[in-house]
């Protein structure tokens, strides 16, 4: 081995050769004007390069594609524009021949490099953030042409870029494809999480029994000794202005009700917060202003929520067990059946729950005790779920982890393909 000079890089092999981009790449930009009509459309995903319809209006999309840049089967294409977003920056080999973004650059192999080689060297350097590290320090950092030619990039003999690009490419789909089956069954168990929650909130958990016909077209059948009622005949809504500054302010997330983080200058802010509501723990809190992405929970803290939010309290918690609610309420977020009750502008996030909708939504009540059966039951079964689902959620990280490591040290040549792979 020796030293690359090069701290990202690293030692490589001491037969191996440090060139620049420009020694194994040329570029080009080829636009396809009037043929732009006979080339499939391609897009640079985060998987690789795809063929998208030219139907597709996914995102801002030309009126026309005469403006579009000819990418060739075999070339690499880069997406280097906000580079301090790793989820937007990207680098891709292209199996097609067709049309890109003209904002993308491209880059053609000369006879002495592998571009899938080259590939492996460029994704190792966007998911190690090196890409990030040298752009203009603008709004939306950004690499151009030239910048990227004259990066330093490691040039082992022909044959040997080829060894490691046949067994990089045979590894990583083996671990995409367990990465993928890994993400499937995690999917499968919110599922079953969800069909569970519902299973308990509408029928119960005491087995077969007597059913009614709830009057919902949501709940349908019930247990027969369950009631059904409106939503305003168990909760209160409660519009408390707070009028004053000073209070802990709270956000309703996906992960429950939380104070808001002051600090790091995400989302909104406002001049004052004494028109803010206030919150107690043990009220229910929902953001009925957004029913497909927005929540409801319990708070456990005392502060104040946006006056847009809905805030409502339990009439008698002796008859009413607090968190058989609040699942039920949750599987309505679900469900999608507060969205379908909503009202607005859904595609511009606006969709809302009215008082009125919420006041009259009809709901099961179980027995008091059986909705503390209820409740005891999803707490367990929930958090066995939840395990089941971070242990996966922690072998992905890992596995992602091991993948960019297996990519950067044998691009780098600090190791070397086995010679039975």
């Amino acid at each position: 081995m020796k030293d690359s000079g090069v701290a990202w890089i690293g030692e490589i092999p001491s037969n191996w050769a440090l060139v620049r981009v420009k020694n194994q790449y040329s570029s080009h930009k080829t636009i396809a004007g009037s043929d732009s009509e006979k080339y499939e459309r391609l897009a640079l995903t985060l998987n690789g390069v795809i063929k998208r319809s030219k139907e597709d209006s996914n995102g801002l999309q030309p009126e026309a594609f005469d403006g579009y840049q000819v990418l060739n089967t075999g070339e690499l294409v880069f997406k280097l524009i906000d580079l301090a977003n790793v989820a937007t920056s990207r680098v891709g080999y292209s199996p097609y021949t067709g049309i890109v973004s003209p904002a993308y650059i491209i880059l053609s192999p000369n006879k002495d490099a592998v571009a899938k080689f080259g590939e492996k060297f460029f994704l190792s350097m966007w998911q190690r953030e090196v890409f990030n590290h040298m752009g203009d320090d603008g709004v939306r950092s950004s690499l151009n042409v030239s910048d990227l030619l004259n990066i330093p990039y490691p040039h082992p003999p022909l044959p040997e870029q080829q060894r490691i690009a046949d067994f990089l490419d045979r590894k990583c789909a083996d671990i995409d494809n367990v990465l993928q089956k890994t993400k499937a069954s995690i999917e499968e168990y919110k599922k079953l999480k969800q069909a569970v929650i519902t299973e308990a909130v509408t029928k119960g958990i005491r087995g077969e029994r007597p059913m009614k016909d709830s009057g919902s077209t949501w709940f349908g059948r019930i247990p027969a000794s369950w009631d059904a009622n409106k939503l305003k005949y168990t909760f209160t809504i409660r519009k408390r202005i707070v009028g004053e500054d000073g209070h802990t302010v709270l956000a309703i997330t996906q992960k429950g009700v939380k104070p808001k983080d002051m600090s790091n200058g995400n989302g909104q802010f406002a001049e004052s917060y004494a028109n803010y509501q206030i919150v107690n723990p043990g009220d229910f809190a929902m953001n009925h202003m957004d029913l497909l992405t927005g929540w409801v929970d319990i708070s456990k803290y005392e502060g104040v929520t946006s006056p847009d939010y809905r805030v409502f309290t339990l009439d008698d918690t002796t008859r009413n067990c607090p968190g058989y609610y609040l699942y039920m309420m949750q599987m309505c977020y679900s469900n999608r059946i507060f969205y379908s009750m909503g009202q607005g502008v859904s595609g511009m996030g606006r969709w809302r729950l009215p008082a009125d909708m919420f006041n009259n939504f009809i709901i099961a009540c179980p027995p008091f005790e059986e909705q503390q059966e209820i409740a005891e039951y999803l707490d367990n079964k929930c958090s066995e779920i939840d395990s089941l689902i971070a242990s996966k959620e922690k072998f992905i990280i890992e596995l992602e982890s091991y993948k960019k490591s297996l990519i950067y040290e044998y691009v780098t040549g600090k190791k070397e393909v086995p010679s039975n792979a």
